[in-house]
């Protein structure tokens, strides 16, 4: 397993490094590939917080555990992972087509320059990723293992028009789906 190690507002140990090299490690055993883990060490308010993230073939796995001490955090975060691919274990199995995730697809396009209007919009952060070909259940399934309220993805049963799930508020997901029609 790859590891990348980030520290926000505190600085680690190599102690901390191996410990977190070793804990993080026991998950290599789920993957038939290796698998890369980007670790975040941070302190907020006086607690000790662990963003552990695990991508492998196509899926992340995440995990973010604040406590009182650094070591217990990398534990928690470990075990919350292992209890996720735990419990979507038999779904992996099923619904991920062999191979689904190689073929990496990087968008070509830039982002619109903002328009000025009368309140300034500003963009804080910005995130760029794949966009792939899969079922609306896979992308629930993607959407719960990396913790987001929402997922975007192509969906396959509609001929891979950019789709997005969400979880809603009154229980249950929702789906929504480009018709592909544009509007002049």
């Amino acid at each position: 397993m790859k590891f990348t190690f980030t520290e926000k507002r505190m600085g680690s140990s190599e102690e901390l490094r191996e410990y977190s090299r070793r804990k993080i490690g026991k998950l290599d055993r789920f993957f038939k590939t290796e698998a890369e883990a980007f670790v975040t060490f941070s302190l907020e308010r006086g607690r000790y917080l662990a963003e552990i993230t695990i991508h492998n073939n196509g899926m992340y796995y995440r995990a973010s555990e604040l406590t009182s001490d650094m070591y217990a955090s990398v534990d928690s975060g470990v075990a919350a992972i292992e209890r996720q691919i735990r419990r979507n274990k038999t779904r992996l199995e099923k619904r991920l087509r062999e191979g689904a995730f190689e073929k990496e697809h990087v968008p070509s396009y830039a982002p619109a320059e903002e328009e000025k209007e009368d309140e300034e919009f500003k963009i804080i952060r910005s995130k760029h990723f794949s966009i792939k070909p899969m079922s609306p259940e896979e992308a629930i399934l993607q959407m719960n293992l990396l913790g987001h309220e929402f997922f975007v993805f192509k969906n396959m049963q509609e001929d891979e028009a950019v789709s997005v799930v969400y979880k809603r508020k009154q229980g249950g997901y929702g789906l929504i789906c480009d018709d592909g029609t544009q509007e002049e």
